[in-house]
């Protein structure tokens, strides 16, 4: 008996083993998925606040050009 009882104690360690590595896997992909999002919503951010400053040069040239 305590054969078989080795065998499923080391089964169930396998299987816990098993479990956590697929858990520290997901965790990964979240964590990656998670860095890919901010790094597109900082690039996005970015490309904004130069859109709004390409703007607010644009409108100055117009001012200066109506001005002369």
């Amino acid at each position: 008996m305590s054969t078989l009882s080795q065998f499923s104690d080391k089964e169930k360690d396998y299987h816990a083993y098993q479990a956590r590595q697929n858990y520290l896997r997901q965790q990964r992909t979240i964590q990656g998925e998670r860095d890919e999002f901010k790094q597109n919503w900082d690039a996005e951010r970015r490309a904004k606040e130069d859109a709004l400053a390409e703007i607010e040069r644009l409108k100055a040239l117009l001012e200066n050009n109506n001005r002369d």
